[in-house]
């Protein structure tokens, strides 16, 4: 089971339009590799479904790199905050926050 680890400002309230709670959410997330250690980062609005995705083959940039694991998930209000979040943790400093964060020894 994954815990939710961090959530940043920007993701993590409801918000209320007009009287009404929006619960949807854009997810992203850290898959690791059981074969080669490599970490994933990516966005989505339907984790599980993407997870599975990812585990039967049917992304590109993972198919050779299954099993995968989910390490790490961050739940967002909006697509564009999700699309952000996965930017900033695909850089130098968000991986370095990552391995940080899940306890990840260089080798």
């Amino acid at each position: 089971m994954v815990e939710l680890l961090h959530i940043p400002p920007a993701c993590n309230a409801m918000r209320s339009i007009a009287g009404r709670h929006m619960s949807r959410y854009f997810y992203t997330y850290v898959l690791k590799s059981k074969i080669d250690g490599n970490l994933y980062i990516g966005w989505t609005v339907d984790l599980r479904k993407r997870v599975k995705l990812h585990n039967k083959g049917l992304v590109t940039s993972t198919k050779d790199r299954k099993p995968l694991q989910l390490v790490y998930y961050e739940a967002c209000l909006s697509k564009e905050n999700a699309i952000l979040r996965e930017k900033a943790l695909k850089t130098g400093f968000g991986r370095a926050y990552l391995k940080r964060r899940l306890n990840i020894i260089p080798r």
